[in-house]
């Protein structure tokens, strides 16, 4: 049913699998930032399938949860930059014992996570920070194995606008760039003695708003910080704003931005620095209409790895330091 010929051998192989088996449900699985770029997956598949639900989980609690409806009419999409996760590398194991089909996203492909797995993909790598690559990267292959399935299985015309849209991403990227470089550099000088960042999205867009707040003001930088959901913000975290402390908001083009559109107008009667980045600035000539909102996220993300560049540089702080990751026992 699916043209064939991709130009990914690998995605071809995982979708041929798919399209043999019968799949009711998607397990996206992962740690960290592997886990925060499987968000928008979800999101699409919340948005288009009607036959096939899905969730996102950790994946050591994964293990532990044990969902009674992991099984052999599910699929589990894996993750893991490095592919020697451990947690990951177990989840692969665990899924399989259970009958589950496994796609497993990794550089590494003689990695621990590529055998314990049925299918593996290699992505090129990691498309957060400022080069422009967007074609066989992480975003780029989880959309193709999301909207391939949702084709195989349901008839979804995404596929096709979707592969489409991500042949342009490059451009896109090196737009989104040139309007952003500079705001980085003012963001990187007038933060880089900050305590505490907050970042906040809803939607396809929480997974820029996590990784930016998690994986580089927290891992990367050493800095106070917690993603807010947009939609939650009035539910408690909003009693935290004040005239100094920084929020980088972020607003897609998804169904859900007014969420975030009525965060932002409230934070703006009371707060002072807000960092706002609006993918309406964004020029997404070459992205087809149908998928502007589930393409936002990814560039959010891109421009966030320029911000993190810029504050990592102005901070004099490299953002491969660690003190624990790979250091330590844990």
């Amino acid at each position: 049913m699916l043209v064939k010929g991709l130009e990914n051998a690998q995605v071809q192989k995982a979708l041929d699998a798919m399209e043999n088996r019968t799949i009711d449900r998607v397990f996206f699985v992962a740690c960290g930032g592997s886990s925060a770029l499987m968000y928008p997956s979800k999101y699409l598949l919340d948005r288009e399938a009607k036959t096939i639900t899905s969730d996102v989980y950790n994946a050591n609690e994964f293990i532990h949860r044990n969902p009674a409806t992991l099984g052999d009419t599910s699929l589990v999409i894996l993750c893991s930059h490095s592919g020697k996760t451990p947690e990951t590398v177990e989840a692969a194991a665990f899924a399989r014992k259970k009958g589950a089909l496994t796609i497993s996203l990794t550089q590494g492909e003689d990695s621990p996570l590529a055998k314990a797995s049925e299918y593996v993909i290699r992505y090129e790598k990691a498309s957060y920070f400022d080069e422009t690559v967007g074609k066989n990267t992480d975003f780029y292959i989880m959309y193709q194995l999301a909207t391939g399935l949702l084709y195989l299985k349901e008839g979804n015309n995404r596929f096709e606008s979707m592969q489409k849209s991500l042949d342009n991403l490059d451009t896109v990227y090196a737009r989104a760039k040139e309007i952003f470089t500079d705001r980085a550099q003012q963001f990187g000088e007038q933060y880089k003695d900050a305590k505490i960042i907050y970042t906040m999205a809803s939607g396809s867009n929480y997974c820029a708003a996590y990784m930016f707040g998690i994986c580089i003001l927290m891992e990367m930088q050493w800095i106070h910080s917690h993603p807010v959901h947009a939609g939650e913000y009035f539910h408690g975290p909003f009693e935290i704003l004040d005239e100094e402390v920084p929020f980088v908001i972020l607003l897609g083009l998804d169904e859900t931005r007014p969420l975030e559109e009525r965060a932002l107008n409230f934070s703006k009667q009371y707060g002072k620095n807000l960092i706002v980045i609006d993918a309406k600035e964004f020029d997404m000539t070459g992205i087809e209409d149908d998928v502007k909102g589930y393409i936002a996220p990814l560039v959010l993300n891109k421009v966030l790895g320029v911000y993190s560049t810029a504050l990592a540089k102005a901070r004099n702080h490299p953002l491969e330091t660690r003190r624990y990751m790979g250091k330590v026992a844990y």
